[in-house]
Order: C-alpha cells, then structure tokens, then sequence
C-alpha cells in the first residue's frame, strides 16, 4: 500500500464530509459542492479518498440498489454507528432518513426471535415517500 498523505483535497473533502454528518452524499453531490465554492476537485480524486476514508471506518458507504449512485456518509458515532440504522428511501426525491429507535430495534428482535432471520440494518432500505414529497 502507498504511503498515506495529507493533501488539500483530502483535508478540504473530509472537512465537508464532518460538515455534512447525519446527511448522506454521492460523489457529484461533494464534486457540485467544491465546483460551486470554486475549488473544483475530480471526480477521481473524491471516489479514490471516499475509498480511504470507508477503509479507515471514517465513512460508511451505502448501496441501496443497482440502479442508484453510492451514497456516503461521515461517521461521527452518533450516527449508524455501533447500533442497528435501518434507512427509508424517498422514491421521489431520492433523501434517504436514518431510523433510529426501539421500535426499528424490537422489529428486528422480533425477526430474529420468530422467524430465524438476521437483517443486515445498514442494507435494509424502506421506500416510500416522504413527508416533503408527500
């Protein structure tokens, strides 16, 4: 593996990405953000250290479907950290909500408990529409 170095991007970029915490972001969302404050950053450089920051646990990396652009999202550990996150999806507008709370925990219990079955809670996505859309 290469040696890890500091670079404006990757301090700029993960200085968005505390920023955004609790909100999750694709790579055109962080490359239109820099591009309108006029530092453009390539469309490269952010996948390559998104890729870094997901290895060293500082971000989490979602893929809801085939169809739909990898979401991220910093890790602050009080967001999807260490506990179940279940997601909803809007299928109009594309935002994506954390759940978190003892409903979604007994939810999975009950699934466990009953039925044999473990829910992966960072894959388990809800569609609908949310209430902005609704």
């Amino acid at each position: 593996m290469k040696g890890q170095y500091n670079t404006k991007n990757k301090e700029l970029l993960l200085q968005y990405l505390k920023e955004t915490a609790g909100r999750h972001v694709t790579v055109q969302d962080i490359c239109d953000h820099f591009k309108s404050h006029g530092n453009a950053i390539g469309t490269t450089t952010v996948y390559r250290q998104l890729e870094r920051f997901v290895d060293e646990g500082i971000v989490n990396k979602y893929l809801l479907d085939g169809s739909s652009a990898a979401y991220f999202e910093y890790v602050d550990h009080d967001h999807c950290g260490e506990e179940p996150c279940f997601h909803c999806k809007c299928e109009k507008c594309g935002k994506l909500i954390h759940l978190h709370c003892e409903e979604m925990e007994a939810i999975q219990n009950h699934i466990m408990a009953h039925h044999g079955f473990k829910l992966d809670s960072v894959k388990t996505v809800f569609y609908g529409i949310c209430e902005d859309c609704g």
